[in-house]
């Protein structure tokens, strides 16, 4: 842990001056309390941070939570082993691919009868809170169970016994996107008519008690709920696809869901203040959570340790140490198969941005987060699912 100042503690190791400049420039403003947060896979977001716990008094940052509202993991331990598993893995990877819609702009053509539940509940959820979703996307509900692109993905994994994990990552999808974008560009325009000088013009607040503040949070809730639904889905429909390739139903051992794009209230310091978590998970004593390296390299079950410096928080995954255009300019196809060596994915360009060598190493990460979790099981791909 390295006190930059009174008013940003960084857990990173691993920090370019950008993303540092980029983390001062959010703590210096004047309703964060007691001091932000930057977590071991801090890099370059918009506006605020990717990787950074941002407290604030009387006012939320709409692009300090995060484009994707609600964007988190969930990962299921199943009762096999990995000798339990049929050698083909290309089938199950493909009977995936096929039962989940991948890729950005690719929805579901209808909604299935696992998904009408969860619809059901968004649609009451929408209703109580006043809007509706329509406005933003026309066909929200085709979203429900979706993986979207970029580092998004689903994997099966196997822990340090040999035991067979499900885990997956994604959000809200195009209608959390919009929705966030909305309320991003509603600061901007208000922060432009009160003549407010920001270093970033995404740094743009809501003050607590106006209606576009409550507006924001009615609809930014409804989205981190189609979030955590979404990736239940998803998780149900690889489940069964599991169990069909594997020859028996799958009993759950347990199942960990978690955000790491979310804000809500919380104490700290002695103070009611909303916490943002763009790119982190909470992590107060006890709390499961789950922190996946890059493509190709492990991924970990921990148990938050509460520490109150973090505000109760750790990292989310790898953090990028090269953006995508400059990974697909440095990397190669070769070197992507390299890096996947004994791991069943599909072969494309399209995941060159998405090599291990483009983040952070993760085992450098976990030593950072030694502090803010502890390691309960150590994952391993040995099938990895993405959308181009």
């Amino acid at each position: 842990m390295e006190t930059i100042n009174s008013k940003l503690i960084n857990w990173a190791s691993i920090l370019d001056d950008k993303t540092r400049e980029q983390a001062l420039a959010t703590a210096r403003l004047p309703f964060i309390y007691p001091h932000l947060a930057l977590m071991p896979d801090a890099h370059l977001g918009k506006g605020a941070t990717v990787g950074s716990v941002i407290p604030t008094l009387g006012a939320i940052i709409p692009a300090a939570v995060g484009v994707d509202i609600g964007c988190g993991m969930i990962a299921v331990r199943t009762q096999y082993a990995l000798k339990d598993l049929p050698q083909d893995r290309k089938r199950l990877r493909e009977d995936i691919e096929r039962v989940i819609p991948l890729s950005a702009g690719h929805n579901n053509r209808t909604v299935l009868a696992t998904a009408q539940p969860r619809i059901a509940e968004l649609r009451k959820l929408a209703a109580k809170a006043g809007f509706d979703p329509g406005h933003y996307v026309a066909k929200w509900d085709l979203q429900l169970g979706s993986l979207g692109s970029g580092n998004h993905f689903i994997e099966v994994c196997v822990d340090e016994t040999d035991a067979v994990w499900l885990f997956l990552h994604s959000g809200s999808r195009g209608i959390g996107n919009k929705i966030a974008q909305h309320h991003i560009n509603v600061a901007r325009r208000l922060a432009a008519a009160k003549g407010t000088v920001l270093p970033d013009p995404d740094l743009a607040s809501l003050d607590e008690g106006t209606a576009e503040f409550t507006h924001y949070i009615k609809e930014l809730r409804w989205a981190q709920r189609f979030a955590l639904l979404n990736r239940e889905e998803m998780m149900d429909r690889v489940i069964t696809q599991f169990g069909r390739w594997v020859g028996g139903p799958v009993r759950e051992r347990e199942r960990i869901n978690c955000h790491h794009n979310f804000t809500q209230q919380e104490t700290h310091y002695g103070k009611s203040v909303w916490v943002s978590r763009k790119g982190a998970i909470k992590a107060e004593a006890g709390d499961p959570g789950l922190i996946p390296g890059s493509m190709g390299t492990a991924s970990y079950v921990v148990e938050g340790l509460g520490n109150p410096v973090s505000l109760n928080s750790s990292p989310h995954g790898a953090g990028r140490e090269y953006s995508r255009n400059a990974a697909r300019r440095t990397f190669s196809l070769a070197e992507l198969k390299q890096a996947m060596h004994g791991i069943e994915f599909r072969v494309t360009e399209a995941f060159i941005d998405e090599i291990p060598a483009a983040y952070k190493p993760i085992d450098q990460v976990m030593h950072d987060a030694a502090d803010l979790v502890t390691v309960r099981h150590r994952l391993r791909q040995i099938i990895n699912v993405k959308g181009d």
